[in-house]
């Protein structure tokens, strides 16, 4: 039996069905041989008709197949149509996803923190592997650099900002390195060797910089390029060597370093800048002693002690060592010596510009009165004294005299208008004087001075803060060894408050280790709190006092929320959890007092 043939005939459901030619002849033949002639007209005819009868199937085949073409475009549009939906929604929730990060808020990096880190990081890897499959590679660049969740906490200006960490391994200082980096800043972290376990503490992006805050040729590198220094390094021993180095000594290097590194910069910028500060004197030759006067006065008379005094001399000299010198002895009761002169300032300049003054001078401890003399420059007698009192060290020293310290000396006339102040005056006097052991174990004779100057400078009006300084309240800390602790955070703090930078110092009660922004927080001054607080709330409020405007030049203490004795209530109590922008900071310390 000869291999049956198949014809293709049509398609059903998109399926072909194949027929033997034998069983159409068949069929034919069977309709011949019916007696009716109609049926042999309808054989004939069909007989006659099989040409054309082919091209009418293959026509309807063709039109079958256009039409099935038709629906598979069809099927194929709308299944292309769900994949774009698809994406889209893709898309969509992670726009969604970006946009909830405004929810998170990153008080403190505890358990409850990393835990939603972590779970947005899990949902942005899982977005960011399907976009690769229908993003162009710089489509899916663009939103993981635009829409991750680093982004989404930056501040303003965070970029361009470099910020030094000083004791990055502490408990504080590991905390500030991680929020830093997570709101976008450069950083430098600040170590004394870079030892395996010391690098593994920290993020592989943060620039490690090797010096001793107690070696000052160390430091020169490692503030370079750096706006801002957060300070938390604390001794590791009460020996008094190690505080003084560390607590006292650091501090007032690092804030020197940096300021020798901001005064260069406003020499390239050849002091055309707002930002520089304008110079007032500055004592480098015998000409430039030209205008000052030396006058002497007392507080009293008195006829009787004055047949007996030594009395008083005072004189402003340039030496052969090419140093102005202000010295002499004051043996009388209640007498003073003053160094005054009628200001000149350049055309154009007021001092109601500026934030204070800044004296570079060499004493010997003792302490002065500087006045400022405002008013009518016209009118002298309508002219109206301020005062504020400056100390001094062994040695060079640059001490800074806000406007807002000065007090007048009759309480009832208005406060400083530094637009109006024409004369300025340092003041010597024996009271008040505290106790200096000399090179031999001996006192000095308080009664005479010697004030060598260098220079005085109109501080510009900063907006942020430059140096942000973690001291403590001692609480927490051995009776034994507190004393000697406090002494030399003390120092420290005398030291950057005298630099003349931008500060905010931070005393936070004793540090525990649990997850920040939980309790409600009390700002304080006066050392009146008790209450620990966290290493985490700790280290946010460092971070957002750097471009907070109300944390300049403020000192203050932390601590959590506590329910103050009766006569010992606090000066400030904050007592609700940071909102949703965490705005906790500038309503705190907006009531609070400057440079104290």
């Amino acid at each position: 039996m000869s291999a049956a043939t198949f014809t293709h005939v049509a398609f059903t459901n998109n399926n072909p069905i194949w027929i033997k030619p034998n069983s159409i002849r068949s069929s034919t033949t069977t309709t011949t041989n019916c007696k009716y002639s109609t049926t042999s007209f309808v054989t004939r005819a069909t007989s006659s008709s099989n040409p054309e009868t082919d091209n009418e199937k293959k026509n309807k085949r063709k039109k079958k197949k256009v039409v099935n073409d038709n629906k598979e475009q069809k099927v194929q549009e709308t299944v292309e149509e769900k994949e774009r939906e698809q994406v889209q929604e893709l898309q969509s929730s992670s726009v969604s996803v970006i946009k909830r990060l405004d929810d998170v808020n990153p008080v403190g990096l505890g358990r409850r923190s990393r835990q939603v880190f972590d779970e947005v990081w899990r949902k942005f890897s899982g977005l960011g592997q399907i976009s690769r499959t229908i993003r162009s590679d710089d489509e899916s660049t663009l939103l993981i650099r635009e829409g991750g969740p680093m982004c989404e906490f930056a501040i303003p200006g965070a970029q361009n900002t470099t910020v030094l960490v000083v004791g990055a391994t502490s408990r504080v200082g590991r905390i500030v390195v991680r929020k830093l980096m997570l709101r976008g800043y450069t950083v430098k972290a600040l170590v004394r060797k870079a030892e395996p376990e010391v690098v593994d503490m920290l993020p592989r992006s943060v620039e490690l910089v090797t010096g001793d805050v107690g070696d000052p040729s160390s430091l020169k590198n490692a503030v370079q390029g750096c706006n801002k220094i957060i300070y938390c390094a604390t001794a590791r021993s009460s020996i008094t060597g190690d505080l003084i180095r560390v607590d006292h000594q650091g501090v007032y290097n690092l804030t020197k370093a940096l300021q020798d590194y901001n005064n260069k910069l406003a020499q390239q910028r050849a002091g055309k800048s707002s930002k520089s500060k304008l110079l007032i004197a500055k004592f480098k030759s015998e000409d430039s002693l030209n205008g000052w006067e030396v006058r002497q006065g007392t507080y009293f008379q008195d006829v009787v002690v004055s047949k007996y005094d030594g009395g008083m001399d005072a004189k402003f000299e340039f030496t052969e060592s090419g140093e102005a010198v202000f010295s002499g002895y004051v043996f009388t009761r209640g007498g003073y010596v003053d160094l005054s002169r009628k200001l000149s300032l350049p055309l154009g300049y007021t001092l109601d510009r500026y934030e204070g003054l800044v004296f570079s001078v060499g004493g010997n401890g003792r302490s002065y009165v500087v006045i400022l003399e405002a008013g009518p420059s016209a009118d002298t007698t309508q002219s109206k004294l301020y005062f504020s009192r400056i100390s001094t060290k062994a040695g060079f020293c640059r001490v800074r005299v806000p406007f807002s310290s000065f007090r007048p000396v009759k309480p009832d006339d208005p406060p400083l208008d530094p637009f109006l102040v024409h004369t300025l005056t340092i003041r010597f006097e024996p009271r008040r004087q505290r106790p200096i052991e000399g090179p031999t174990g001996t006192n000095q004779d308080l009664r005479s001075f010697q004030l060598i100057m260098e220079y005085i400078k109109a501080l510009p009006t900063g907006q942020e803060t430059d140096f942000v300084l973690v001291s403590c309240t001692g609480s927490g800390i051995e009776p034994t060894r507190r004393e000697q602790v406090l002494r030399a955070k003390r120092a420290g703090e005398d030291s950057l408050r005298r630099s003349g930078l931008g500060y905010t110092i931070i005393r936070p009660g004793p540090l525990m280790e649990e997850p920040g922004g939980q309790r409600a927080l009390i700002f304080d001054q006066g050392n009146r709190i008790s209450q620990g607080i966290s290493c985490a709330d700790v280290a946010d409020i460092c971070v957002k006092a750097l471009h907070d405007s109300t944390a300049r030049n403020k000192s203050f203490d932390v601590c959590y929320e506590y329910v103050a004795e009766p006569g010992k209530e606090l000066y400030e109590l904050v007592a609700h959890l940071p909102d949703k922008a965490n705005n906790y900071l500038t309503p705190a310390l907006s009531v609070l007092e400057k440079n104290t």
